[in-house]
């Protein structure tokens, strides 16, 4: 029980830390998009590169972010029926949820995004949207990172779920 804890604690602890960095993410994004915002409308000098900075960072941050908002359950819900059940009423359709729609999307997206990253390192594919062609690999291996850490935090959110419902109190 006591191991349970500290995994479901450590994967805690790795959606803080995706969105912490997901936090510098965005002050990246708004940090090219004024630059380039500026050089653009102000002195007619576009850059090449800051479309494709600003398309990879946005991602990156989204996708880093996910564990984060599943970890405090701040994602998106239709509550409607949701909201007017127990405590335990909800861990339960939230397990039965889990185990219809979240695993088998969540285990498609890490498996194709997977094979998206170690292809994307094998031909040493390129971004192509600009004339800049940054390498694609590393922003498809953030892909991956961000799935598989949802998919982590999606475990630990089941675990504590099972436990409430089996025992009628929190795991922790």
């Amino acid at each position: 029980m006591v191991n349970l804890k500290k995994i479901i604690r450590g994967i805690d602890t790795l959606s803080k830390y995706a969105g912490l960095t997901a936090r510098w993410l965005a002050w990246l994004l708004v940090l090219v998009g004024a630059y380039e915002t500026i050089l653009r409308h102000f002195f007619n000098a576009p850059t090449i590169w800051a479309y494709e900075t600003m398309t990879m960072s946005g991602g990156a941050l989204y996708i880093l972010g996910w564990s984060y908002c599943h970890s405090i359950n701040s994602h998106v819900r239709v509550d409607l029926i949701y909201r007017l059940l127990s405590d335990r009423k909800k861990a339960l359709m939230d397990l039965i949820s889990s185990l219809i729609f979240f695993f088998p999307l969540m285990i498609v997206l890490v498996q194709v995004s997977y094979k998206w990253a170690v292809k994307a390192w094998r031909i040493n594919e390129i971004m192509i949207s600009t004339y800049w062609y940054p390498p694609a690999a590393p922003f498809r291996t953030v892909f991956v990172v961000g799935a598989f850490l949802l998919l982590l935090q999606g475990i630990a959110k089941f675990i504590r779920d099972l436990y409430f419902v089996i025992r009628g109190e929190a795991i922790d």
